[in-house]
């Protein structure tokens, strides 16, 4: 049960930091900035990474848990849980910010700023990327992985300051969905369902490719 609370403290932390500073810089008028929400989603994956890395695994991320199961690196039996423990931190996060921001339309909800087709493009490449680093970081070296919360945080960083004016920068179905049903925004919420769960996946595929063991 530890790892399921882990889990869910830390997807909770993920969104309500994350997209608080997006609700947080619409209401102070940019205050935040992009910029400044960017480095948020960065630092506060890290920060949860290394709290609760030696715990869960640190996913915070269905995509990623399916991702890991496909990858024979994870257990089935702990993939609903898993998922079951992310959507319930990102609703609570939701719902708390809600009460705490009644008057956003949003809620940090992703939405497309231009074609729904371009954002789910982006959004497969953009997990598609973030994946092949944590499956990198979490089977390398000892060393290696006392740098995974940097690594995959500065991933989610550097993506969310690219692509976050078009897609969001989702790459995470809970972060997405949580704020998308809590305010109401669900007409293109299937892109980020669907495009992160299939942009990771394809990173396991290629993983297993280009990291081929050959005896």
């Amino acid at each position: 049960m530890n790892r399921f609370f882990a889990e869910g403290i830390g997807t909770f932390a993920l969104v309500f930091c994350g997209t608080g500073s997006i609700v947080i810089n619409e209401v102070t008028g940019g205050l935040v900035t992009h910029v400044g929400i960017a480095i948020t989603f960065g630092l506060i994956v890290m920060a949860m990474i290394y709290t609760f890395g030696e715990v869960s695994g640190a996913h915070f991320n269905p995509a990623v848990t399916l991702a890991f199961w496909a990858s024979r690196l994870f257990s089935i039996k702990n993939v609903a849980p898993y998922i079951g423990s992310q959507f319930a931190g990102a609703f609570l996060a939701s719902l708390i910010l809600r009460i705490l921001f009644p008057n956003s339309q949003n809620l940090g909800a992703t939405l497309p700023f231009g074609e729904p087709l371009q954002s789910f493009i982006l959004e497969i490449i953009l997990t598609f990327l973030l994946m092949l680093v944590i499956l990198r970081v979490s089977q390398g070296a000892k060393e290696t992985g006392w740098f995974s919360g940097i690594v995959i945080g500065s991933v989610v960083l550097l993506e969310a300051m690219f692509a976050g004016p078009i897609s969001g920068a989702s790459m995470n179905p809970a972060r997405s969905l949580a704020p998308a049903i809590v305010s109401g925004n669900l007409a293109l919420v299937w892109i980020y369902l669907s495009a992160p769960v299939i942009g990771a996946l394809f990173a396991v595929f290629v993983d297993k490719i280009v990291f081929l063991k050959t005896t």
